[in-house]
């Protein structure tokens, strides 16, 4: 280099350094805002679903009870059920979740369990764990035991008298050497531990086994793997089978006993039969593997079955099963499960519901009771595989990324790892979330997808080895789009003309409908549908030579595209300045253009603040600011658990780390951008949800009730926000506008009310019973969502919600201090109110009918007319101080009613509602004379023709009532035998008037008039009665000197 250009790089590189200098300066100086969570804390995370089970990769039954099994998912923590079965629970939540590798339950006491985290099941999208858990109450409650390091624990073993006497396998760190691994012991329940086999720092216990008839024998198996960004291999020499007589003490190496295949060796399970402690199985990968039988308890061995059904992908499975009943007998976890009854010489190949089996359990006492773990959850059995019950109740779906269409309600898409891409709504008409709410679309299990913004039921997916798909849903056609149709099956991605990642993106352009990327290490555009391809880059990323190779071995090569490197990860542009786009690499490199991709900067950050092979997992440039982007990044894959998020306001000439008040070992997932509020964004990380209010300056937890589990996405949709988690489905928060008006304002004020988000006045339903939301998604809150801050309640606080009309007439109140009173429709309603947020459900009616004690209707709940589309005023009092807010409720847009219409059936319902309640309120009236006239009649001094009136008044009276009301229903279903009569069929009126937002119809109208005048009928009587019987009546009364009744309500 010449001198003077030597100079002019200097200067510029001292420029660049400066003005980077200069900007971190800068940031300090900018103050960090943040709010306590009493401020939003009332908001809540729905889980939304779908009900269709994530991967699981251990199961375990309970001894002497076949309802219950516990099961430990690859994302979701743990679950049990108590109906062999048929529904499942978390109970990890609380206290832990994501990734566990083990379950055990005590065979001695069945309420001691013990959980080990970090799934066995080490494909690319694995999670680790952060060690042991014990609980003493079958799962209520738990405590942290110890081995924070071990990272994956792949079995856990409980001895069968003894359950503080437990041994773990800990297979260890995946992507670097830790020493945190092989088989521990403790002799008090967890309180303290030894490792008592070790065999070095790249491998770990694979296996574990204690013999069924003698529990100080014990096989344990050591796996040399280890996995990282681009590869995995699996085997190695160290790698290894043994054996232990004295309970862990001693360990004799039985890898070189004859029989066994030459190493290198890879995973190995092992089993003993509990018919017969000689009969040990193996199931070995090696070049020469397969299952392998000992008849003599591991001195010899025989290899018995190579079938490549049972050793495909072994790294996945290789997990090895002893029948508990039958010597002969032994199971073998596969894609499908072998099942061998002549001692391994052949295998039936069979299948649960899902299929890649992972884990078994079979009851010791009766082995046609099974428990079985694979991609799609836990099922059970009770007739020796069978049958088997469903993974469609399992909410721990594991998704990659998440997107919505245009449509109303709109709908969420995702792809699920081990299954297929969905679309789900949202929210619904009904009272839940169900399976009919949710289909497959477009793509595969790790596509990101596209739905056309300008038809939503046309939808471009992704998946593997850069396959992609065009799903037309209005005439169910798939048609294959890819970039370029090479299949590249079983070689590694240095064939590739193009490089996609196994979860490559895809995504329409914001400013041009038409435009749809694509990414592979060059980026992609088409503007026909895929027809014809057009590539707008040059390689955008490093390229690296060993990077860009076959993955596996030394035994077994694993090329099903999830090793594919040296890729394009994120794609996306400005929303606020056309022809800007943004593109990261999945090895570290960041790329702008700024003129529709004809040319591109490399604007990565410094190594200084980004790894190297930094994999670039969500890039969101500002909705409000050109320039400005925010990046979420992480290095996991190499061992770096370190949370790296970024800002830049200059196209990425220069670069800010925003990580304050996110835990050091909390990777970092996805970064968004409110859309209303300017610096309020949102962060996933592998443990959680965190929020900043300053634009990344600091971060505050933003978990509330979101379980613990990897958020691999987010999608800021409207007012709400969507989390894709990797374990437990889709979450979402409906209605932000609590963070949106939060200002420091708030920390003086002892309440405060927020202005309410727009309603949609839309027909949802309850639903008949209670929704079990063990088998159903929640639905979208049914109503208006009011949001009020209460900074300090007392017990003598009063405090009140008013739904006024925009005049100021009142609709409903709710209030702390109202009492329940079911009867009366205009009473207050009882309000819950905390310290801190509070959050309340308007379902936007007006009061229903006037009820009494004892009715029964048939078809004809008690539900006033919904308020027609409008303002309305919303009043928050506090100790006698108001604050108002106005309320927008807007017409579904999917409905072409007129202000009219809305107002016709308002005005219709109101009228009958009224009547229903001048019904009923006869009712009540009568049946008060009647309490009076049977007082009377206990009177000593009545006289016999003073009985005789009343009696005839009561029959009058009943008759009367009759008319109105039947009387005999007391059931729910009496009225299918006695009848209904006015005041019913009115109320029928109503309920079925509501039917959607139509004006009534003529008929309506015509029956309205109708009935309405044969209780005017009825009335017209009771008047003329009560007139002329009451002022008779109270004159013989007072002739008697008998104290008299009125005839008006007192």
């Amino acid at each position: 280099m010449k001198p003077y250009l030597f100079l002019l790089a200097f200067c510029f590189l001292s420029l660049q350094t400066a003005e980077v200098n200069a900007q971190r300066k800068k940031n300090k100086k900018q103050t960090e805002v943040s709010f306590s969570e009493n401020y939003y804390n009332a908001m809540k995370w729905r889980l939304v679903g779908p009900f269709r089970g994530g991967r699981a990769g251990t199961v375990t039954g309970v001894l002497n009870n076949p309802n219950v099994y516990y099961m430990g998912t690859a994302g979701g923590g743990v679950w049990k059920t108590k109906d062999a079965g048929n529904t499942w629970f978390c109970i990890s939540d609380g206290y832990f979740g994501g990734s566990i590798g083990a379950v055990a339950v005590s065979e001695s006491d069945p309420n001691i369990i013990y959980v080990g985290e970090g799934e066995q099941t080490l494909r690319g999208n694995v999670s680790s764990g952060k060690g042991l858990w014990k609980s003493l109450d079958a799962g209520k409650t738990w405590n942290f035991i110890g081995l924070k390091d071990s990272e994956h624990i792949s079995r856990i073993r409980i001895h069968p008298k003894n359950p503080d006497l437990i041994y773990v396998a800990a297979i260890g760190n995946l992507w670097k050497p830790n020493e945190t691994r092989g088989v521990y012991r403790s002799k008090d329940g967890g309180e303290n531990w030894e490792k008592i086999l070790y065999q070095s720092d790249k491998a770990g216990a694979g296996d574990l086994v204690l013999d069924p008839n003698n529990s100080r024998i014990i096989y344990a198996a050591t796996w040399e793997m280890k996995r990282n960004g681009y590869r995995m291999d699996s085997g190695g020499p160290d790698s290894k089978l043994y054996k232990s007589f004295d309970g862990g003490d001693t360990w004799t190496d039985i890898s070189t006993r004859s029989g066994l295949p030459s190493g290198p060796w890879g995973i190995v399970g092992v089993t003993v039969s509990p018919v017969d402690s000689n009969r040990v199985w193996a199931i070995i990968e090696a070049a020469n593997g397969g299952v392998f039988r000992s008849d003599d308890a591991g001195q010899s061995w025989q290899k018995v079955n190579e079938n490549r059904a049972l050793r495909q992908r072994a790294w996945y499975y290789s997990r090895i099963y002893a029948d508990t009943q039958n010597k002969d007998k032994v199971y073998v976890m596969n894609v499908s499960y072998g099942v061998s009854t002549d001692g391994g010489k052949t295998f039936t190949l069979k299948n649960a519901p899902h299929g890649d089996h992972h884990d078994l359990w079979i009851d010791p006492s009766n082995n046609n009771r099974l428990a079985i773990a694979d991609d799609g959850g836990a099922q059970i059995s009770n007739d020796g595989g069978n049958n088997w019950t469903t993974y469609h109740n399992q909410p721990t779906a594991q998704f990659y990324r998440v997107t919505t269409d245009n449509a109303f309600p709109y709908r969420i898409y995702g792809a699920q790892q081990d299954n297929s891409t969905i679309r789900i709504a949202h929210r619904t008409s009904g009272s839940n979330i169900g399976e009919s709410h949710w289909e497959s679309t477009a793509g595969g299990e790790s596509a990101h997808l596209a739905p056309d913004p300008k038809n939503n039921e046309i939808v471009y997916g992704g998946t593997y080895k850069g396959y992609m798909m065009r799903k037309d849903h209005s005439t169910d056609q798939t048609r294959s789009v890819n970039v370029w149709p090479d299949n590249p099956a079983g070689s590694g991605a240095e064939v590739m003309k193009y490089r996609f990642n196994w979860n490559f993106p895809v995504k329409f352009s914001i400013h041009d409908s038409n435009k749809l990327y694509a990414g592979s290490n060059y980026l992609h555009q088409t503007t026909n549908g895929g027809q014809t391809w057009k590539t707008i880059s040059p390689d955008l990323t490093r390229a690296i030579p060993e990077t860009i190779k076959s993955s596996g071995g030394p035994i077994t090569q694993d090329n099903t595209g999830a090793e594919f490197y040296s890729n394009l990860f994120a794609i996306n542009e400005s929303p606020v300045e056309e022809g800007v786009i943004w593109v990261g690499s999945d090895d570290g490199l960041i790329h702008v253009s700024k003129n529709n991709g004809e040319s591109w900067e490399d604007v990565t950050p410094p190594a200084s603040m980004s790894p190297k092979l930094n994999m670039i997992n969500c890039i969101d440039p500002s909705p409000f600011q050109k320039g400005t982007a925010y990046v979420a990044a992480t290095s996991y894959k190499f061992g770096d658990y370190t949370p790296y998020l970024y800002k830049t306001t200059d196209y990425g000439k220069t670069w800010e780390t925003i990580t304050s008040g996110i835990p050091s070992n909390h990777y970092t997932r996805a970064v968004r951008s409110d859309l209303n509020r300017e610096g309020l964004l949102y962060a996933g990380t592998e443990w959680g949800m965190y929020v900043s209010f300053d634009d990344g300056k600091s971060w505050n937890s933003f978990q509330l009730n979101l379980p613990i589990t990897s958020i691999r996405d987010l999608h800021v949709r409207d007012n709400d926000l969507i989390a894709a988690t990797h374990g437990r489905s889709f979450w979402m928060i409906d209605d932000l506008t609590p963070l949106h008006q939060l200002s420091k304002d708030l920390e003086s004020a002892s309440f405060h009310l927020y202005k309410p988000d727009e309603a949609y006045r839309m027909q949802q339903s309850g639903g008949w019973g209670r929704t079990n939301y063990k088998l159903v998604g929640e639905n979208h809150p049914n109503g208006a969502i009011l949001n009020y801050f209460i900074k300090e309640l007392k017990d003598e606080d009063k405090v009140s919600v008013e739904i006024r009309e925009k005049g100021g007439a009142l609709i409903q109140r709710f209030s702390n201090k109202a009492k329940s009173n079911r009867l009366n429709p205009n009473a207050d309603i009882p309000l819950k109110v905390q310290t801190g947020s509070n959050r309340l459900i308007w379902n936007m009616r007006y009061p229903g009918f006037q009820a009494f004690e004892g009715m029964v209707f048939y078809s004809s709940p008690n539900v006033g007319p919904k308020a027609v589309p409008g303002e309305y005023t919303i009043h928050l009092n506090y100790n006698d101080e108001v604050i108002r807010q106005p309320l927008q409720i807007v017409k579904d847009p999917r409905l072409t009613n007129t202000d009219n219409d809305y107002k016709a059936q308002f005005d219709f319902l109101k009228s009958v509602r009224d009547e229903v309640s001048r019904a009923n309120n006869a009712i009540i009236e009568i049946r008060r004379v009647q309490k009076d006239l049977s007082y009377l009649k206990q009177k000593e001094e009545i006289s016999a023709d003073l009985l005789a009136y009343i009696n005839t008044f009561e029959k009058e009276l009943s008759r009367i009532e009759n008319n109105i009301h039947m009387t005999k229903n007391q059931s729910r279903q009496d009225p299918l035998n006695y009848g209904i009569r006015i005041n019913n069929r009115i109320a029928f009126l109503l309920a079925d008037s509501q039917r959607g937002d139509y004006p009534p119809t003529d008929q309506a109208q015509a029956f309205f008039k109708e009935v309405s005048a044969e209780l005017q009928t009825e009335l017209t009587a009771l008047d003329e009665l009560m007139s002329e019987a009451v002022a008779r009546l109270n004159g013989m009364v007072s002739a008697a000197q008998i104290e008299m009744i009125s005839s008006k309500n007192p």
